[in-house]
């Protein structure tokens, strides 16, 4: 099944990628936000952490595709970047359902997030 994006995917993805300040989390290279991929731990199927800040990491291409092919590294490189304990309480909210999103919330949040980041620079 595959999953839609909407308007709100591209604005998360687009905050994921700009709090990174252009730079792949993995390797640190500086690609610029718009070449950058939004990657998800948890899939966006997951509806309790699609829109969750700490399931979200900014990859480039390279990075992202290596990490889906090696899941176990991926595990492993977020449970370092998120801690153990952040890594188990992901892991939690992904187990949980999520009946109703709110999606006018988020999309406040996140353009107000956006324009803080863009002010910062």
């Amino acid at each position: 099944m595959k999953i839609r994006c909407d308007s709100l995917d591209a604005l998360f993805s687009e905050f994921i990628r700009k709090r990174s300040n252009g730079f792949c989390e993995r390797c640190g290279k500086y690609y610029g936000w718009e070449r950058l991929q939004c990657c998800h731990f948890h899939g966006r199927s997951k509806r309790s952490v699609r829109f969750d800040e700490a399931n979200a990491c900014a990859l480039c291409f390279g990075d992202h595709q290596y990490f889906h092919s090696r899941p176990l590294e991926f595990v492993e490189w977020f449970k370092q970047r998120l801690g153990e304990q952040g890594f188990d309480l992901l892991n939690s909210r992904a187990r949980t359902p999520a009946r109703y999103l709110d999606k006018a919330a988020i999309t406040l949040y996140l353009k107000e997030e956006i324009k803080k980041l863009e002010l910062e620079r």
